[in-house]
């Protein structure tokens, strides 16, 4: 019975995620002491999805994804230090500030963000190049971030962005390893109802983490015009990077490849930044944050829909 429900779920990943995002809204205009309420989860469930990316990979997978390792670190310097650079250069050019342009190049200076090697099964792109970059651009965020706290003054502490990150490296090698073990015993098999089941878990907790993140959206969107503003412009940023990568790498890389870093380019891990900021640009990104949710848990929907029409299969891993 409950092989056939996480079965289920792994057929319907994209419809599940997308009733995941519109209950978290909805969650945050009836009930947003209940979305409060679960942030506690959030913690818990973003390592048990590390775990079960690993798990679904294998040994196998992950060596796959380590392959090329030289080219993923070339893409993490380029989108987690020198876009993010260029952009803060230009906007002190122009005159710009602002909670949404720090909001924006906090983006473009993070990690991908931790479920990206799920989103990345979810939607026909390579699980293992995800989970490459994942780690490699968790590894060198203290090489990148610090250029750009330091161009952009007010973003916290540098130190205190390191001591976070190095836990963060720790939770990824503790998931690693578990999930890595579990396989090469034989306790966890690579067949494919077990791969299902292990697609249904991740679908159910990519679409339950979805509701303590986005307490404050519903009511901005229904308050006025400024909430809608601040999704458009968080559509743009995270399928614009994504459509920008995947077309200027579909025709050097295997679309899997291609696909796995224009996510990586697109969903990043800007909520890190939180615990460092200070109290009241922390409280004014808020709203930024939790609507940049809704690209990421589109992604499997919109861009496996791009994928299929350039050909790729949606079981790709």
């Amino acid at each position: 019975m409950l092989f056939a429900i996480l079965d289920y779920l792994a057929q319907r990943a994209r419809h599940v995620l997308l009733w995941g995002l519109a209950l978290g809204i909805l969650t945050g205009l009836v009930a947003p002491q209940m979305a409060v309420a679960l942030q506690w989860a959030v913690a818990p469930i973003v390592a048990t999805l590390l775990f079960l990316a690993v798990l679904r990979l294998g040994p196998e997978g992950v060596r796959a994804g380590l392959h090329g390792w030289r080219q993923g670190v070339v893409m993490v310097l380029a989108l987690q230090l020198v876009v993010p650079v260029v952009v803060v250069l230009g906007a002190r050019g122009l005159g710009l500030e602002g909670a949404l342009l720090v909001g924006v190049v906090l983006v473009l200076a993070a990690a991908p963000i931790t479920g990206s090697p799920n989103l990345a099964i979810l939607s026909g792109a390579s699980g293992a190049v995800a989970l490459r970059q994942l780690v490699l651009g968790t590894a060198l965020l203290p090489v990148t971030v610090l250029p750009v706290f330091l161009l952009m003054p007010g973003l916290g502490a540098p130190l205190e962005v390191l001591a976070i990150v190095a836990r963060l490296l720790v939770l990824i090698a503790l998931a690693g390893v578990l999930g890595l073990w579990l396989r090469a015993r034989g306790i966890v098999g690579g067949d494919a109802q077990s791969l299902r089941a292990i697609d249904g878990c991740a679908t159910l907790l990519l679409a339950a983490i979805v509701i303590a993140l986005m307490g404050a959206v519903g009511p901005a969107l229904v308050s006025g015009l400024e909430g809608w503003g601040v999704l458009a412009l968080v559509l743009g940023l995270g399928f614009g990077m994504q459509a920008a990568l995947l077309f200027a790498l579909r025709r050097h890389l295997a679309l899997t490849e291609a696909a796995a870093l224009s996510q990586a380019a697109g969903n990043r891990n800007v909520a890190l930044f939180l615990g460092v900021l200070p109290i009241g640009m922390a409280s004014e990104l808020f709203l930024f944050i939790g609507l940049y949710q809704i690209p990421m848990y589109l992604t499997p929907a919109v861009m496996g829909w791009v994928y299929q029409r350039m050909g790729l299969a949606r079981s790709a891993s």
